[in-house]
């Protein structure tokens, strides 16, 4: 089973299309920016490390970010394909991708959104404590203001979902992922789809021109 691998900016909605995918084609969901929080939370080298760039909106060095990856790949689920959220981000991780994917690649799906939607996305989303649950101020917001409708823990805003650090996301987006996009046209596997619309009508363009690139 290939791997598939999302590219957008901060705030497309890659996450959220990766579990849905996930679902919908039976691979693991492997998430750098989960598996960051992951290691934040314990506390482990690689989250004290990765801390002092996130924090800023700045991407965490590709070395790091690779041994993190390949170790979540090891595992037995991931050994034989997933869904790639938010890696890579950069042409040496892209790199290291085609070595740990053996060229079975199977896509890069570009998830296309206006810049101006952005900052209301994240700017306004709110995430629990306990599980990662995702709310949004105006978009979906939780039953009882500042708590999870699912564990009751606290929702708080994510450093790296502050307007300031925002707007220096997307410009560091601009500068080393962009650039992904054309690395990955050059190689025939890039798929493009508007991101600018309900979640569910972006899910099935996504899966509608994964079906059309397998035919093809």
């Amino acid at each position: 089973m290939p791997f598939i691998a999302l590219l957008g900016v901060p705030g497309a909605g890659k996450g959220t299309q990766a579990k849905r995918l996930s679902a919908a084609l039976a691979l693991p969901h492997v998430s750098s920016g989960d598996l960051f929080r992951e290691n934040l939370k314990h506390g482990t080298p690689i989250g004290q490390e990765a801390e002092k760039y996130l924090s800023r909106g700045e991407l965490v060095p590709d070395a790091i970010t690779i041994e993190m990856i390949e170790e979540r790949l090891a595992q037995t689920d991931g050994a034989a394909g997933a869904i790639l959220d938010g890696f890579p981000r950069t042409a040496r991780q892209a790199d290291a991708l085609e070595n740990m994917a053996g060229g079975s690649l199977r896509a890069a799906v570009h998830v296309e959104v206006p810049i101006e939607r952005l900052v209301e996305r994240m700017a306004g989303r709110r995430v629990c404590r306990e599980q990662g649950h995702v709310y949004h101020t105006k978009h979906k917001p939780p039953k009882e203001w500042g708590i999870c409708d699912i564990d009751g823990s606290e929702l708080y805003q994510r450093d790296d979902d502050k307007p300031e650090t925002v707007r220096h996301r997307l410009k560091v987006y601009e500068e080393q992922t962009a650039p992904l996009v054309e690395y990955y046209r050059e190689r025939g596997v890039l798929v493009t789809v508007n991101g600018d619309q309900p979640i569910e009508a972006v899910t099935e363009a996504i899966l509608s021109s994964l079906e059309q690139e397998a035919t093809s």
